[in-house]
């Protein structure tokens, strides 16, 4: 519990330490288990899928981006997952890994879709925005965690799991693609 004296704390920094303290990671670590596992679980999927279909997926730009941004994707999942896993972090550590890993994600994510589009691949501008706004969206839970407030980390838990399941839909979209293109040539 903490105790707050008056006139020795301003009333916003207090609103913050009363809203950190309720964060209790204990509550959080099976959530963080479930999505981790099924993260590196998944990325071994795509990564055996596309073994099975390299040919397709290296020649084609819309393919090698798409496998790239997926393979990147959930492994960048898993990390997020893995940070907030270690012991003995309070919600500052934890909003700032997720704030830096969901950056680092969103740029990989952006430039791989940026540089499909520019060699020609018929990729879809709706999932560019759509992946965009769910890293962002998950950098603002980050934040607002970072700095105290514990709706923030619903935010960027909610955010993670659109992001596994944005990774799913593309790792689809990456198999079916391949084999289209396997079946007409």
């Amino acid at each position: 519990m903490v105790v707050i004296r008056t006139g020795t704390i301003s009333a916003s920094y207090a609103w913050v330490m009363i809203a950190a303290t309720i964060f209790r990671p204990v509550q959080w670590k099976d959530f963080f288990l479930l999505v981790g596992t099924g993260a590196v679980t998944l990325t071994g999927l795509v990564f055996v899928a596309m073994s099975l279909n390299l040919k397709v997926i290296a020649i084609d730009a819309t393919h090698r981006n798409r496998a790239i941004n997926t393979l990147t994707g959930l492994a960048l999942v898993f990390m997020r997952c893995v940070l907030v896993l270690m012991g003995a972090q309070n919600h500052r550590s934890i909003g700032a890994e997720l704030f830096v890993v969901s950056g680092i994600s969103i740029a990989i994510f952006v430039r791989g879709y940026a540089n499909a589009i520019k060699m020609g691949s018929r990729l879809g501008l709706s999932r560019i925005v759509g992946g965009s706004l769910v890293h962002l969206a998950e950098m603002f839970g980050a934040a607002l965690f970072f700095f105290g407030h514990v709706a923030g980390l619903y935010i960027a838990a909610i955010a993670i799991v659109t992001n596994t399941c944005y990774m799913i839909t593309a790792a689809w979209l990456l198999v079916m693609g391949a084999f289209e293109a396997k079946t007409t040539s």
